[in-house]
């Protein structure tokens, strides 16, 4: 052992999967449920990272898809992290997610950072074809006791 204890990881997997509406009302939405999951079950992913990325994925899926359908959005709670899915009825692939964008982002404008900063904070991250659509996904990584905030008194 290198010096932590049995707990510095969470031990139990946990799943949730919800239908978000295809509005900017999902953003948040799918926040809180991050941030709700995370915390309550203290598991050792980054909860801000895991927070901003689901925002950045259902944005997204919000603002760029096509289709009339829900999207979906599924949160996996492993003891070596989180995986997080957001399901859209487009198929068409982010091809900026998986290949560096062919020019950089124009610091002026509010959007264009969303798949640079899920490629860049998460341990991984791509994309595959459903039978209604795609997902889109990232994986962070559970972090060490000793690199998580305390938790509140």
């Amino acid at each position: 052992m290198n010096g932590h204890t049995v707990h510095d990881r969470p031990t139990a997997s946990a799943s949730w999967r919800i239908a978000l509406p295809r509005s900017a009302v999902a953003v948040p939405i799918a926040r809180a449920l991050v941030r709700t999951a995370l915390a309550e079950l203290k598991h050792g992913a980054d909860c801000d990272t895991a927070e901003l990325l689901t925002a950045e994925l259902v944005a997204n899926a919000v603002e760029h898809t096509a289709g009339d359908g829900p999207i979906e959005l599924i949160l996996d709670l492993l003891p070596s992290g989180c995986h997080v899915e957001v399901h859209d009825p487009d198929p068409a692939p982010p091809t900026e997610l998986t290949q560096p964008p062919d020019h950089a982002p124009d610091p002026w404008q509010e959007n264009g950072r969303g798949l640079l900063l899920i490629r860049t904070l998460s341990a991984d991250c791509g994309h595959r074809a459903t039978e209604t659509g795609k997902a889109v996904w990232f994986k962070l990584p559970a972090l060490p006791a000793q690199y998580r905030p305390p938790e509140p008194s």
